[in-house]
């Protein structure tokens, strides 16, 4: 690889990453946001948002892993200078993905009373809860062929069309949870919580529909399905499952999260919302680093060249805790006046400035785990980040929640487990990455 790992390299592909990664928690906060500030029920409206967002996230998390698998395989072909064997690749990938996805969409909305029960939604909560998730979830495969084509622009070295996808679909929904959650009078009426969800499956509609033409036109890519399958669609599924068993793992953390803080009330289910929605923001926008180091390393691994691959890591190591003082440093700035862009309840807000700093100070620690677990994922190594993520779940998340639960500490309970299990996420793969690229760096 010629290009030199600057600043500036990093960043033409980081910001543009950044841009279209934090479109995705805009959205939840969107909904958040609006929906918390509606005229009746807001309270109500405000936990069921956060409790679909929960299991909606946990879906896509379980099988928009897509973009990972498709990114890393065709960086490193890009990286070998031998991209076309692998160009039918995203399509097929494509084509498993959204068929899961309507599967799961079959499986879960005749049942979806009992799926929100489990997180101890009840009464108002879950009838709000089911109402919400029986229209985003329509939006599940539209939100998947996006993510495919995602990871197929980052595999080309490409986050500008994502960007552009991105503030295209965000835009939209803004615009749409407005005049959908609020009516327009004498034109539109006010469809409150399901006019959330409606303004979501339009957006996500409408960005598959962008990100189909620019692939078609701004690429060789194609689009249509076609057998034989590529020869590399073991090594593809193979990072799916791996990283499938890594993402429940993830979703075992977010899931007890939201069941025990609904357990606590609705105050504590609203404050938990507004707080983890901001830590996704937060983590998204680290995530345009991870991004950058995802990409990159994929190139770099792929043309064997480790020297720039440790130099790589080492600058993102940089950047990205420079990145996560920097947000650290604008909350605390707007840490009050942020709450009340929520909700206006004083027992929600209360809750929520309690914990907000937690979120805050996680953030340098979020940009080392985030981007080392981008760099892995560039280098196919998925084996690795699942066994870290089982780690970090089930002996450090688990034990420390049920622990401090016990004690009564509510939703410092969460946050303190939170943090601890960041740390026992990053801490492993910058050791890993270190000891396995150093010695091959210097032979080179």
């Amino acid at each position: 690889m010629s290009t030199p790992i600057t600043l500036k390299h990093i960043n033409k592909l980081a910001i543009p990453a950044l841009i279209s990664g934090v479109s995705e928690p805009i959205l939840s906060i969107t909904d958040t946001a609006i929906v918390g500030n509606m005229p009746v029920d807001a309270t109500e409206s405000l936990a069921a948002v956060g409790i679909v967002g929960a299991f909606i996230s946990m879906l896509i998390w379980v099988l928009g892993q897509t973009r990972s698998a498709i990114s890393s395989i065709v960086s490193q072909y890009v990286g070998a200078d031998n991209l076309e064997k692998v160009k039918n690749l995203p399509a097929q990938a494509i084509f498993i993905i959204t068929s899961l996805s309507i599967l799961i969409i079959f499986m879960t909305y005749p049942f979806a009373d009992s799926i929100f029960k489990l997180y101890n939604a009840s009464d108002l909560i879950l009838k709000y809860s089911v109402d919400y998730y029986r229209i985003r979830v329509f939006g599940f495969p539209f939100t998947l062929f996006t993510i495919a084509v995602f990871g197929t622009f980052r595999g080309l070295q490409n986050t500008f069309y994502p960007m552009i996808i991105a503030i295209v679909g965000a835009t939209a929904n803004i615009v749409l949870d407005f005049v959908l959650v609020f009516g327009i009078e004498g034109f539109i009426p006010a469809m409150n919580i399901k006019g959330a969800a409606y303004a979501s499956v339009i957006a996500q509609l409408l960005m598959a529909l962008v990100s189909a033409y620019f692939l078609l036109t701004k690429t060789t890519i194609p689009l249509r399905f076609s057998l034989p399958f590529n020869n590399e669609i073991k090594r593809f599924l193979l990072m799916i499952v791996n990283l499938f068993i890594r993402t429940l793992a993830l979703n075992v953390t977010l899931y007890n999260a939201s069941a025990f803080s609904t357990s606590y009330g609705k105050e504590y289910i609203a404050a938990y919302t507004i707080a983890i929605n901001l830590w996704f923001l937060g983590a998204f926008i680290i995530d345009g680093y991870a991004s950058a180091g995802n990409i990159l390393s994929g190139k770099l691994y792929g043309a064997k060249d480790y020297s720039k691959l440790i130099t790589l890591s080492n600058q993102l190591i940089k950047y990205g805790i420079i990145v996560g003082a920097v947000m650290a440093v604008v909350g605390a700035l707007v840490y009050y006046p942020i709450g009340t862009v929520f909700t206006k309840d004083e027992a929600v807000l209360n809750e929520f400035y309690k914990v907000f700093w937690m979120v805050l100070a996680m953030q340098p620690l979020c940009a080392l785990a985030f981007i080392f677990d981008g760099m892995f994922k560039g280098l196919g190594k998925m084996k690795t980040l699942r066994n870290v993520l089982l780690f970090s779940t089930f002996l450090v998340f688990v034990p420390i929640l049920f622990w401090l639960d016990s004690l009564d500490y509510k939703l410092y309970a969460i946050f303190i487990a939170f943090t601890f299990w960041i740390i026992a996420r990053g801490l492993p793969l910058i050791i890993k990455f270190r000891k396995e690229f150093l010695p091959l760096s210097q032979k080179g």
